[in-house]
């Protein structure tokens, strides 16, 4: 287990917009429950980033591009399987914004990094998109900055959360999924789940924002693995 500065480690906040919040135009379920665990932890570090889907009109994934299709449905796009979604996060909107409770506190974020900006393919993940074609720049910030450790919250587990913590992790960074601090979509049962154990069979840590936070109110700071529901 490898041992931590506060400076080398941030926390990584991935989509918290309102249309994956309840009453959004992609709701997840209990979605609003991550917003207290996750801006809790927003004080304990020194880097704090957050994701934001910022998809042009017609994106490619959205279900209202392909006539005929649905949500839910999987068609190929820019040559990889793609779920066809809600239109979402369409630049501009009141959806597309970050959800209020972290606007307000949008000072305290050491930057943000915008994805799905190109209409012809998908980006689930922080760090690229889906065909790993484009970069957002967030794992050259990291590197610039010295940082070798993320703790990753926020929507949905079982797309763009995982998709961030397994490049993380690709990337040779530590990386820790607070559970409690995540909710997933779930078009199939289980997914969650699934999700999780992909992270953990990567190599990436499980842990519970309450045992974070008294991790790192310790002396000296270091963010340890704990069981899936300690």
């Amino acid at each position: 287990m490898r041992t931590h500065r506060p400076g080398e480690t941030a926390l990584i906040l991935v989509d918290l917009q309102p249309d994956f919040l309840p009453g959004g135009a992609l709701a997840v379920a209990n979605g609003d429950a991550v917003l207290a665990p996750a801006l809790t932890l927003i004080d304990r570090f020194s880097w704090v980033v957050a994701t934001q889907d910022w998809h042009p009109p017609g994106h490619g994934s959205f279900a209202s591009s392909h006539p005929g299709r649905r949500p839910g449905e999987q068609i190929e796009l820019a040559g990889l399987p793609q779920v066809l979604w809600p239109d979402h996060c369409v630049q501009g909107s009141p959806g597309a914004e970050l959800a209020p409770a972290l606007a307000a506190r949008r000072s305290e974020l050491s930057a943000v990094f915008r994805k799905g900006t190109d209409a012809n393919i998908d980006s689930y993940s922080g760090f690229f998109d889906n065909g790993r074609r484009r970069a957002t720049g967030l794992d050259s910030w990291l590197a610039e900055r010295g940082i070798r450790a993320v703790v990753i919250v926020g929507l949905a587990l079982d797309y763009c959360v995982k998709f961030t913590a397994l490049d993380a992790l690709s990337l040779g960074l530590d990386t820790y999924l607070v559970r409690d601090a995540t909710r997933a979509v779930e078009l199939a049962p289980g997914d969650g789940e699934r999700a999780l154990a992909e992270i953990e069979a990567a190599g990436g840590r499980l842990c519970t924002s309450q045992a974070l936070l008294a991790e790192l109110a310790a002396p000296q700071v270091q963010v340890q693995a704990r069981e899936v529901g300690s």
